[in-house]
């Protein structure tokens, strides 16, 4: 599976550190955000392109995005359909987001999320599947429609 990520300046620390945590345990990981640190770049910019990418296979990818309170990335992301971006903090919500809404897309906030409980977070939300129950069917289909 192929992991996309975006972050902006307040996201960058912890964007490389997860980009070598998830190339270690075997994702290819496709960074749209600039290489190097820019205090002067914009999160719609990364969060957009890695929503874009979401949003024409939803199903076989998905995304992790990162900013400082991670409230930004979250909502340029669930702008693109087909995308269902959640903004996490803890791993019971991690495991929520993909057990209930198969959140395709992961926002994390730089600010208030260490790089430890962010590793944590996603090795849950990457490892959970969509469980696939009618309830949960029935309301991703009313949030498309």
């Amino acid at each position: 599976m192929i992991i996309y990520i975006g972050a902006d300046h307040r996201g960058f620390g912890h964007k490389e550190v997860i980009k070598k945590y998830l190339a270690n345990i075997g994702y290819t990981v496709i960074d749209f955000s600039g290489e190097n640190y820019d205090a002067t770049d914009d999160y719609p910019d990364f969060a957009s392109k890695v929503a874009e990418k979401i949003s024409g296979d939803p199903n076989n990818s998905r995304g992790i995005l990162i900013c400082g309170s991670g409230v930004g990335v979250d909502i340029v992301a669930n702008k693109f359909s087909r995308v269902r971006s959640s903004l996490v903090f803890n791993t019971e919500q991690a495991m929520d987001v993909r057990n209930d809404d198969d959140a395709n897309v992961l926002s994390l906030a730089a600010n208030y999320t260490s790089l430890e409980d962010s590793k944590k977070i996603i090795s849950l939300w990457l490892n959970t599947k969509f469980s696939g129950e009618e309830k949960h069917k029935r309301r991703i289909k009313k949030i498309e429609e």
